[in-house]
């Protein structure tokens, strides 16, 4: 009987690390590979680490369109917590088939404005005429061309142009928020897309509201 007892005993201590570990493995950021697309668990946005909050597959019908990937200083589940969460943020975009770059610039527009107050989208107005200018000159992105638009508190929005800054920085803050409700508002892009970037999905399932 007391061999047994210290048997369970020994067991339950060796059990009790390797719990430990397997615990805190899973509490790391992982990274997500989508349609040959990886987003690593970390970036490096101003100096400031940022973790991979979600990322998904953008469709259109049954197209693939692009894969979009969320970084924030911290995990959010929400759209409200992921707009309330302070430092700096990143949305990171790769397409995964051709499309003409100044309508999918004008796609992004009509979202800011279906998913924001009519007072924060005026407020909006100037980074949503840059955002324009940067695609219009682009004129056309292809599979595999990326772009991800980062926004660093004190300083604005970036966006960057398959690893080239576009713009000068965009200096409202309402002009990020309404970029993000893009994909996380109340008619977002796709809301397969919208769960997985808030980490409750892995990718996104073609049930999107929107066009963009």
């Amino acid at each position: 009987m007391r061999q047994t007892f210290l048997l369970a005993v020994t067991a339950a201590a060796l059990a009790a690390p390797l719990a430990a570990q397997a615990q805190a493995q899973q509490a790391q950021p992982q990274a997500i590979e989508l349609a040959g697309v990886r987003y690593e668990p970390t970036v490096q946005v101003a100096n400031t680490k940022l973790v991979l909050n979600g990322a998904g597959i953008r469709y259109k019908a049954i197209f693939k369109v692009y894969t979009a990937g969320l970084y924030l200083t911290a995990k959010a589940t929400t759209p409200e917590a992921v707009l309330a969460t302070p430092g700096p943020r990143r949305m990171h975009i790769t397409m995964l088939r051709d499309i003409d770059a100044n309508e999918l610039g004008k796609l992004f527009t009509r979202g800011m404005e279906q998913n924001t107050t009519r007072d924060d989208f005026m407020k909006s107005i100037a980074g949503t005429l840059k955002l324009s200018e940067v695609f219009s000159a682009k004129k056309k992105l292809v599979a595999g061309d990326s772009f991800y638009v980062d926004w660093t508190p004190g300083q604005g929005t970036v966006i960057v142009v398959n690893g080239k800054p576009a713009n000068e920085p965009i200096k409202e803050p309402e002009f990020y928020s309404s970029l993000l409700k893009i994909w996380l508002g109340h008619s977002p892009a796709d809301s397969g897309l919208k769960d997985a970037l808030l980490g409750k999905t892995a990718t996104g399932n073609g049930a999107g509201a929107g066009n963009n």
